[in-house]
């Protein structure tokens, strides 16, 4: 069965302590796991219901989560500069593998290479650094952002590595030697407030396309008060061979909030979750297309997106608690 984004629709909804501020599901999509704003990370099993939180691993929250081992270990990244491996299927009181002191401050976000190999990580002590998946072993340092780096990914070839910042610049750099091959910015994605003397932007969320030729980043534009983060979403596609924005795909209704999370859909489409002071939606885009051919409004302030492996559903972490459950298909 196709995706259908017009028949988009709350399915379930799990209610948890702390707000939420990351959430992913596992590679068979039976499990969905949320970083929250504690030093918890918590596992809801889909076909159960049942909630089981892993403790131990962190002292601060968890905004980053990925997973290894073919899906058998969950990585998480916290505010604590930790980065984590757990047991993604233990049943009672799940206890860390191993933990790593990886960054000097923030974790903001993890990615693993095609091969399962290695991690990248990236944080607010201006670092990108890739380790061995199996043994948690530091490879090497990528040093080059002169601000807050707010995401990673590999690119599908497994050669590149790319990172970007606050002021959405954005860095290629070889794997294999850690030189850094080039750099551009995605202007649509920073803005500097004179008024607060200060910057904000960057990428909040970012996935390559499976063919390696271009990448989506999410966040805000237009930012007009930047100490409130007032702004508008923006989900930009930029060129991988040449560095160029082509697209900024924009909401027609020019509601306040960012693009916390992404998913480029097997079917072609773009969503993205968006969250603010406008609220929380998703929003649906067609490739170079500016204006969304659909939203759904969710009701509360989105802070991470997951698709499901089965390309219907979705997760969404919110600042309510909530963790939501939704379909692309017609209500049963």
């Amino acid at each position: 069965m196709p995706a259908d984004p017009m028949q988009t629709h709350v399915v379930k909804s799990f209610v948890n302590e702390t707000s939420l501020v990351a959430c992913r599901f596992d590679p068979t999509g039976r499990f969905v796991f949320v970083g929250q704003q504690s030093e918890k990370v918590a596992r809801w099993d889909l076909t159960t219901g049942t909630k089981t939180d892993f403790e131990g691993g962190h002292d601060s929250w968890v905004r980053a989560i990925a997973f290894v081992n073919k899906g058998e270990v969950v990585l998480t990244g916290g505010h604590d500069g930790r980065l984590v491996w757990w047991p993604t299927s233990a049943t009672e009181k799940p206890a860390p593998i191993r933990k790593v002191d990886a960054h000097a401050g923030w974790i903001r976000a993890i990615d693993v290479s095609p091969d399962g190999l290695f991690i990248a990580t990236c944080g607010n002590d201006l670092k990108v650094k890739l380790w061995k998946a199996d043994d948690g072993s530091l490879v090497r340092e990528f040093s080059g952002h002169e601000r807050h780096v707010y995401n990673v990914a590999f690119h599908p070839g497994g050669k590149n590595l790319l990172s970007g910042d606050l002021v959405a610049n954005f860095i290629d750099w070889e794997v294999e030697t850690g030189k850094q091959i080039r750099s551009f910015k995605v202007a649509t994605l920073h803005k500097y407030d004179p008024g607060f003397m200060a910057d904000y932007g960057g990428p909040y969320s970012m996935q390559f396309s499976k063919d390696g030729k271009q990448f989506a980043a999410g966040g805000i534009t237009n930012v007009s008060n930047a100490f409130a983060g007032v702004g508008n979403p923006a989900l930009c596609m930029v060129d991988w061979e040449s560095g160029k924005e082509t697209m900024a795909h924009l909401a027609k209704s020019g509601v306040n909030g960012k693009v916390f999370g992404l998913a480029l859909h097997p079917e072609g489409h773009l969503i993205g979750a968006v969250g603010g002071g406008g609220g929380g939606y998703l929003y649906f885009w067609k490739p170079g297309e500016k204006n969304e051919f659909h939203f759904f409004n969710i009701g509360n302030a989105v802070r991470d997106l997951t698709l499901h492996p089965d390309g219907i559903q979705l997760a969404t972490a919110h600042h309510d608690k909530h963790l939501r459950l939704l379909a692309m298909r017609p209500k049963t």
